[in-house]
């Protein structure tokens, strides 16, 4: 499959800045992968088109504020991204400005009011604008981040350094269920969910089922070869434990359906798939769900509107048929939907 027939022209104001004003107020379309008919409505309603004994799998990593400031000596600016802690106050991190900054060189972290934090060493530069720092301090990862971090959001939500607007994405660009500290990007379709929207779903005999996938910087990485199939798909690691496998078995046991909460949720559970069921795992998955793909274990999935030419287009083309979401997509772009992380959702049952 070529790359280009996963490419869609969206006007670039419907791309969202900020995110609804309340979570579950979200635009919701319903795309029948069956007719390939959609339904408008928005997302506070979404327990009208779930039925009692489905199950939804939900994404319960909490996102790191991965996002911070530093400078050079010479008081050149830098914005760097944290990836990942190879050991203690080892950090790997993606660093704009990289090409300046050299081996061995002392930066200056700074805090949220952009003061000195504590100084860091290069220990090396790696490859595609990533390094190795050495950070000078006896505090913990997440403590350091919580007094130097902003929420790590996409490139194509703009933001500065404003404290107020720090303090709304903090919260927002997390999901109410969050739990477990790792990811450097939301499971963005969970962004919807609010607690008492969750309590109803529960009420109405809406299983939930929840598993652990750190979601990283490969999840921005556009598709750059020609052909699909040349792509190399990014690893990310995730856990699903017995007691969340079982939910997720007997659902499927006795007819229910299995709906996946975001991409990442999708990758999981058809990575756990033993058959027509899920088994309990902990390890790293680089599956690239793609047209052509056969589904073992969802049935429906909820999912916001992606990118073009990227492998979570890919995956719910994979899903519900490329000319399908291509259609829905169209319509959400007529109907003024919001695109992309903070933007509107969309059930595919």
């Amino acid at each position: 499959m070529r790359t280009q027939e996963l490419d869609y022209y969206l006007p670039p104001e419907l791309i969202a800045q900020q995110p609804a004003s309340t979570r579950s107020l979200s635009h919701l379309l319903i795309l029948d992968r069956q007719s390939g008919q959609f339904t408008d409505s928005t997302f506070s309603k979404i327990a009208d088109y779930l039925k009692t004994g489905d199950c939804l799998v939900l994404n319960d990593t909490k996102v790191l504020a991965a996002r911070f400031f530093a400078h050079r000596k010479t008081g050149g600016e830098l914005e760097a991204l944290f990836l990942q802690e190879d050991s203690p106050c080892i950090w790997q991190v993606m660093l704009k400005g990289t090409r300046k900054v050299k081996p061995k060189e002392t930066i200056f972290l700074k805090d949220k009011t952009m003061k000195d934090f504590c100084t860091a060493e290069v220990m090396e530069k790696l490859q595609q604008g990533q390094c190795r720092l050495k950070i000078n301090t006896d505090a913990g990862l997440e403590t350091v981040l919580e007094k130097i971090g902003f929420a790590p959001l996409p490139p194509y939500i703009k933001r500065n350094k404003d404290l107020t607007q720090n303090k709304i994405d903090a919260r927002r660009y997390q999901t109410v269920y969050a739990q477990k500290t790792g990811a450097i990007a939301a499971p963005t379709a969970g962004l919807h969910f609010t607690d008492r929207l969750l309590k109803q779903l529960k009420t109405v005999g809406v299983q939930l089922a929840y598993l652990t996938l750190h979601v990283g910087i490969g999840t921005f990485k556009p598709i750059t070869e020609e052909n699909l199939q040349q792509h190399q798909m990014h690893q990310e690691q995730f856990i699903i434990d017995r007691q969340n496998a079982k939910i997720i078995n007997r659902t499927k046991e006795k007819g229910g359906r299995v709906i996946a909460v975001g991409t990442t949720s999708v990758r999981a559970l058809e990575t756990a798939a033993a058959g027509s069921k899920v088994k309990a795992i902990n390890t790293a998955t680089k599956l690239f769900i793609k047209p052509g793909y056969e589904f073992r274990i969802i049935d429906g999935m909820i999912t916001n509107f992606h990118l073009p030419k990227s492998t979570l287009l890919a995956l719910v083309a994979a899903f519900a048929g490329l000319e399908k979401i291509l259609a829905a997509y169209r319509h959400a772009a007529e109907k003024r939907y919001r695109f992309y992380s903070y933007g509107d959702a969309m059930l595919i049952i």
